[in-house]
């Protein structure tokens, strides 16, 4: 399996992993024969990255952080929290509540953990989809910090309902094909505040809760919003919340940044550790995040072009690349780095 850009496909590609909408229904199941039409509607969907099938690669496994069944299952809950907010009723605490103690449990379960997986993500499952990311790379930056399972609970509901206030704002405002006005900047900034008000209200969820969404863009040096708050003023579960959000809007599609790979996007989160983000979060954070993911292709300090087909927990700046010839297509001439060993040999390049 290996990640490829959409405009790479081909008529006969085979889907690695599945694509779900934002009800968590399947749209495209892993192993789904690619046609022509099939291409057509993930390009109209907005999906840019994706999963496939090849023989050359055929051992690499490409593992999510929690399950199929766990993801979708948030997504769904997610979906119909926010519709029942837009609708001005109550949503079900409780329900939310047993669906993210399983991804709780999921990530305390494993012993170790990398998250090495990109989002496949469309126009119309954004918000839920970031949403569950940030749940996820949230728990397990508090997993790493060794928070109890009551502290991860609140932590993880904290994460995935962090952006929920922009349930308050005009969809139109998240559908700008331009770059946003002073004014619409403005407006999208109340959705902290917007989410506080709301979830402050649920007497079934816990007031950290309410705390996260609302101090989840602040920044230590006080450059932050809404209320400029600076070190010692921030609750520790929102700025864990932050570097996640950061991180995930960085790497995905359809958020107002340009989708970048994750090893600039770890450049740039260690860059702003002390500044924005308090410093040991940042390097806990980083040492659980595959700066390479598996299954994305890479060009060598040595002019070779690969696919990372494996990942060194204890150093993920130094994953294991097979390098392939093109040429030599169909032969079994194998030949892999592990940049663990192999010190001089470096990625250079993330090809698209």
């Amino acid at each position: 399996m290996r990640q490829v850009s959409v405009n790479s496909l081909k008529i006969g590609d085979i889907l690695g992993k599945t694509i779900f909408s934002s009800s968590g229904r399947i749209l495209l199941g892993k192993g789904v024969k690619l046609t022509s039409l099939f291409i057509a509607k993930l390009r109209d969907m907005g999906i840019s990255i994706l999963y496939i099938e090849d023989d050359r690669f055929n051992d690499v496994i490409v593992e999510d952080v929690i399950s199929e069944e766990h993801r979708r299952d948030a997504m769904a809950i997610l979906e119909k929290s926010t519709h029942s907010v837009r609708l001005g009723k109550n949503f079900d605490g409780f329900e939310l509540k047993r669906v993210i103690n399983n991804i709780v449990e999921e990530i305390l379960f494993k012993k170790e953990i990398l998250v090495d997986m990109m989002d496949m993500r469309s126009k119309d499952n954004q918000m839920f989809a970031h949403s569950v990311n940030v749940c996820v790379l949230s728990t397990v930056l508090g997993k790493a910090l060794f928070f109890d399972r009551e502290k991860l609970e609140t932590l993880a509901i904290g994460a995935i309902l962090h952006d929920i206030g922009k349930v308050r704002l005009h969809p139109k405002l998240f559908n700008l094909d331009h770059d946003f006005t002073p004014a619409e900047q403005e407006l999208l900034k109340t959705h902290t505040t917007l989410g506080f008000e709301d979830l402050k209200k649920r007497k079934e969820l816990n007031l950290i809760i309410a705390h996260i969404a609302f101090q989840h863009h602040e920044h230590l040096n006080g450059t932050g919003y809404p209320r400029y708050l600076k070190e010692g003023e921030i609750h520790p579960l929102a700025q864990i919340v932050a570097i996640a959000d950061f991180y995930d809007k960085f790497t995905s599609d359809h958020s107002a940044e340009k989708r970048i790979m994750p090893h600039e996007a770890c450049e740039i989160l260690m860059g702003l550790a002390g500044t924005f983000y308090p410093l040991e979060m940042v390097r806990q954070f980083l040492k659980n995040i595959a700066a390479y993911p598996t299954g994305v292709t890479v060009r060598l300090n040595t002019g070779e072009i690969g696919v990372v087909v494996d990942q060194n927990l204890s150093m993920p700046v130094r994953p294991v690349v097979r390098v392939f010839d093109e040429s030599a297509f169909g032969q079994n001439t194998i030949k892999e780095y592990d940049m663990v060993q192999k010190r001089t040999i470096f990625i250079q390049e993330v090809l698209g």
